[in-house]
């Protein structure tokens, strides 16, 4: 009996699933679904049919790995759950982006003995007022290393005050000395382990609908992979899982050097194979603002790709926001775009999630507006319902965390489908939402549509030039200048010596004009559009652990 390997590569636009000869390493078919946010089990279920259906038995699929950028998103578009971190001991402030950053006496010394005493009384203070606010906690104690014995009594305490709610401590998820690292590790695993928790359980529901039965292996960021059981306790560490698949699959070619980009619906993924292999950062990752002591392969991440929404500014500016919107030639039953897509105004319509259940529609008021009226820009919320301003724009990030509301804009998808170079939707909506913001500007809707793509290939420009220039200078110092490299008194163009490998769905649409730019050249290997997915399955045959 013939033995095959799924690969499944979850992203925030599209779900793609690859079939392989587990001895060959052939892939033998492919799929590519959009991704269902507000039920994953969906997409990655219409995945694993649309391979089963080509004529393979369920009991002659022996491995199933999953890759996923899921956690990756969700650090760089500033989502996940709400985090309250307890940092314990006397160490310099500092501020991590999460609900509160609350600082303790207490710690230990580098020897393990206990430097002052835990300040208990007012850690249970805090709680009550904290627990309304937060999904999760984080505690990290100056060298918790060498003792975690603050850390494991706070945890204890916040388990009796509030015993609903995870808590995650720094020394069981780091074992490096650096406070800030350390709990920005235990911060991401709270902010991220509802998320992770909930694409788990997707993946079980869709292999029980399929009938299948095979160990999961679930890919890490540094590049190995993992059985499901630790993933949900350790979510941070598949931060850079879909980067590890996409690095495995470039170095599969016969480019011993080069510059491996995967650009997908949500983001942007760099990393650089050097002699036929990854390179791994040991010291640990660095996704959006988050420096941490996760294990991964050595990359870089941004908020740039086809489903980035494009924010249109009065005087005709454009900006590529790092939030993913669904674009309009994605969206079933549109409205008119005439109706609420205006330059310098409302960019952005609120759709409620279909199938949601009726107690959650009655227990939110946005949610209930929605259901009576329809889908609304922002403005039109804020009127009709009274709320406006930071708070209606915390109740809809809080919705779209939740999956019961995804917001629509004008995107690098629906210039493609204007111009007629992508058609896997309705290109129709893209034209009227380019007529409605290229009008106002004296532009027709080419000239409008040929803005954004200059600027999405601009962006993606920046980001590379971001990750070659952190290998070179320490640390961000480079940002500043790349991202000014172009201004009123000068500008500074730039020569790579090393080729770029294109991955994923929107790759083919603009590495080529970002490879012009560079002076390097662009490949395209055989199955790029699913090529994380293919990463996958080939870390996923080593085993898990491996």
């Amino acid at each position: 009996m013939t033995a095959y390997c799924i690969g499944i590569d979850t992203g925030g636009t599209y779900t793609d699933a690859v079939l392989m000869d587990n001895c060959s390493h052939k892939v033998v078919a492919w799929h590519k679904e959009r991704t269902t946010p507000h039920d994953l089990s969906l997409g990655v279920g219409k995945a694993l049919a649309g391979l089963l259906g080509q004529g393979v038995r369920p009991e002659e699929v022996v491995k199933l790995a999953v890759s996923t950028t899921l956690a990756t998103n969700a650090v760089v578009e500033g989502r996940g759950a709400r985090v309250g971190l307890f940092v314990l001991g006397y160490v310099r402030h500092f501020k991590l982006p999460v609900v509160a950053n609350i600082f303790l006496k207490g710690g230990h010394t580098i020897t393990g003995d206990e430097d002052q005493p835990l300040d208990i009384e007012t850690l249970v203070d805090t709680l009550p007022g904290l627990a309304s606010e937060v999904d999760s906690y984080a505690v990290c104690g100056a060298m918790s290393i060498k003792n975690p014995t603050h850390e494991l009594v706070a945890r204890e305490a916040i388990r009796m005050i509030d015993p609903d709610k995870p808590v995650f401590c720094s020394h069981a998820v780091s074992s490096h000395p650096g406070m800030l690292e350390r709990s920005a590790t235990a911060c991401l695993h709270a902010k991220l382990m509802p998320l992770m928790v909930d694409f788990l359980a997707s993946i079980q529901r869709s292999m029980l609908a399929a009938g299948l039965h095979c160990p999961v292996t679930i890919i890490c960021g540094n590049g190995k992979g993992e059985g499901l059981d630790r993933i949900a306790d350790q979510a941070a560490i598949t931060m850079a899982s879909g980067p590890a698949a996409t690095a495995r699959f470039g170095a599969t070619g016969e480019v011993e050097t080069a510059l491996v980009v995967d650009v997908g619906g949500t983001t942007t993924d760099v990393c650089l194979i050097r002699n036929g292999r990854p390179l791994l950062n040991k010291q640990g990752c660095v996704i959006g603002q988050w420096q941490t002591h996760v294990e991964a392969v050595d990359m870089y991440t941004a908020g740039a790709g086809g489903d980035s929404h494009v924010a249109c500014q009065a005087d005709g500016r454009l900006q590529l926001r790092q939030i993913r919107v669904q674009p309009l030639a994605m969206t079933p039953d549109l409205p008119d775009p005439a109706t609420w897509l205006q330059l310098g105004g409302d960019e952005l319509l609120a759709v409620p999630v279909a199938g949601l259940a009726p107690e959650v529609v009655a227990g939110d008021p946005l949610l209930r507006f929605l259901n009576e009226h329809g889908p609304a820009s922002p403005s039109v919320i804020a009127v009709r319902t009274g709320i406006s301003g930071i708070v209606l724009e915390k109740r809809l990030e809080r919705l779209m965390f939740l999956q019961q509301l995804v917001l629509v804009g004008f995107t690098p998808t629906d210039a493609l489908h204007a111009l007629g170079l992508l058609d896997i939707g309705s290109a129709s909506a893209s034209l009227a939402g380019a007529g409605m913001l290229a009008s106002p500007q004296g532009l027709s809707v080419e000239q409008f549509c040929r803005k954004v793509i200059t600027l999405t290939e601009d962006t993606i420009e920046t980001i590379l030039l971001t990750y070659l220039g952190r290998a070179v200078w320490q640390g961000d110092q480079s940002v500043p200048f790349l991202n000014r490299r172009d201004n009123e008194l000068f500008s500074v163009q730039f020569s790579l010596k090393l080729p770029l490998i294109g991955i994923g769905a929107a790759a083919r649409s603009f590495l080529p004009g970002v490879a012009r730019r560079l002076g390097t050249t662009v490949s395209f290997p055989e199955y790029c559009e699913v090529g994380n997915a293919i990463g996958a399955a080939l870390i996923g045959q080593d085993g898990p652990g491996a």
